[in-house]
């Protein structure tokens, strides 16, 4: 059996984001805020807490400095965050040729730096399905626009019969999300992918390889969790709203990478405190000091 921690993470956050512009002609999607954070908080802050501690984010040669300004090598966190280039969108399924050397034959998570997840113990459901130690592992959610995405048909066992992409018919319609669990074969099944017609490697593949060899898994997320996929206008200011009024609510925040880090153990008291000390003060980090006195 192996654990989240000894998987490798990698956030794919390239790509052109041409349905969000003109917002995104001048800035990474990833980089555009939801509510109080950039989108890519929420991905990072993901696989943090499911104690991932090496992560590559794959982004556009444009964008790259600005993602470094963020983040830096990702040691304020306590873990270690390396960068590659994705200078064109080739597909979902070349982050794992991208990233070859990085993942150096260990298990990975991917993780879409456009798509937000939030429930009660999701990182639990995430942590189990990563003790698989052999195949794939997609994640899946209902969905009405089922022509947006991938669906994932079901036998009565709960196993995975077939993945149709943006089918016309299905019931239910469970959406294949932007979160996968691969073990170490996924660099070479990549590799013998072809691209499709529309000139890329389509991550349908690598779950459809996976599947023929009977190793693919599902994981229903199902009530009680949230996935936002914002890749559209109505879609980006959908995760907002949702965020500010849990926030709100609550008095917690979502996608917050440095909590994330000192509830895990990434970093300790000290460290979380010099991070909100060295930094402007907002709410943002007011709320990083309360953490220290509250919790």
């Amino acid at each position: 059996m192996i654990n989240l921690m000894k998987r490798k993470g990698i956030i794919l956050a390239g790509g052109n984001g041409t349905r969000l512009s003109p917002l995104t002609i001048s800035v990474s999607k990833q980089l555009l805020p939801v509510y109080d954070k950039p989108l890519i908080y929420y991905p990072l802050s993901t696989l943090i807490l499911c104690g991932i501690k090496e992560i590559l984010i794959i982004t556009k040669e444009s964008d790259l400095e600005l993602f470094k300004k963020l983040f830096d090598d990702g040691s304020h966190l306590g873990i270690e965050i390396s960068y590659e280039i994705q200078n064109k969108p080739r597909g979902i399924a070349e982050a794992f040729i991208i990233g070859e050397k990085f993942l150096n034959n260990y298990p990975c998570a991917l993780i879409l730096g456009d798509n937000l997840f939030y429930g009660y113990k999701l990182t639990t459901q995430i942590k189990k399905a990563g003790l698989r130690e052999k195949g794939g592992t997609i994640f899946l959610y209902p969905v009405n626009d089922r022509e947006r995405y991938g669906i994932a048909s079901l036998d009565s066992k709960g196993l995975i019969k077939k993945i149709e992409e943006k089918p016309k018919k299905a019931n239910p319609s469970l959406a294949v999300t932007g979160l996968y669990l691969y073990d170490e074969t996924v660099v070479e099944r990549a590799k013998k992918i072809s691209p499709s017609a529309r000139g890329e490697l389509e991550i349908s593949c690598i779950n459809n390889s996976y599947l023929k060899d009977g190793i693919l898994f599902a994981e229903n997320l199902g009530r009680g969790m949230a996935w936002l996929d914002t890749g559209t206008f109505d879609s980006l200011d959908n995760a907002s709203s949702f965020v500010r009024a849990i926030e709100s609510r609550q008095g917690l925040k979502i996608g917050c990478p440095e909590e994330a880090a000192w509830r895990m153990g990434f970093i300790n008291d000290n460290q979380l405190k010099e991070i909100s000390e060295n930094a402007n003060t907002n709410d943002y980090f007011s709320y990083l000091r309360s953490l220290l006195i509250n919790y």
